[in-house]
């Protein structure tokens, strides 16, 4: 117990360190700027009851917005993310369902399976996000492509820095443990 709230905790400060210091700081053309910082909730162990969800999308969020001065909008996507993931879960479970004490993660769940779920919720984050941000719809299709453009570059991301750094965490989680 005190392992996976530990991982968790390193977990939360390596995605917040790496999307503060480094991703926040990447745009190009005012057009692209990735985040990461949702792997957080996405990793979260499946036992995770959902009002833990929701506050720890809610402080994720809101530590984000802190570092970019964004004023909730970060709270209010990655909030909606953590009360979709159950569902999500639901609508992508494996065959047998899960079993207790599951990793999601590409080496336990499958490569397919992650890169589906990272990539649904990667772009429900930030079709949340970025419509808050316009805050209207005349600019629909140019923020429903900023969305798609931003996710894929997540995704990417994501899945990079999982075989990057999710054996790392693996090994750590083993010596706590």
């Amino acid at each position: 117990m005190i392992a996976k709230i530990l991982t968790n905790l390193y977990r939360f400060l390596f995605l917040v360190l790496i999307q503060v210091v480094v991703l926040n700081h990447i745009q190009w053309s005012g057009f692209v700027n990735p985040y990461v910082y949702i792997l957080f909730i996405l990793l979260l162990p499946l036992e995770t009851p959902g009002w833990l969800l929701l506050l720890l999308g809610f402080v994720t969020g809101l530590v984000i917005d802190m570092f970019g001065n964004t004023e909730g909008m970060h709270a209010a996507a990655t909030v909606f993310v953590a009360f979709a993931r159950p569902g999500i879960l639901r609508l992508i479970a494996p065959r047998d369902g899960y079993e207790s004490e599951t990793r999601l993660g590409p080496q336990t769940m499958g490569f397919k399976w992650f890169l589906a779920y990272v990539s649904i919720m990667t772009v429900l984050h930030h079709l949340v996000y970025y419509y808050i941000e316009v805050f209207r719809f005349s600019e629909f299709f140019i923020t429903f492509a900023k969305a798609i453009v931003n996710s894929a570059i997540s995704v990417v991301l994501i899945i990079v820095g999982q075989y990057l750094f999710g054996r790392a965490l693996k090994r750590n989680e083993r010596s706590l443990g």
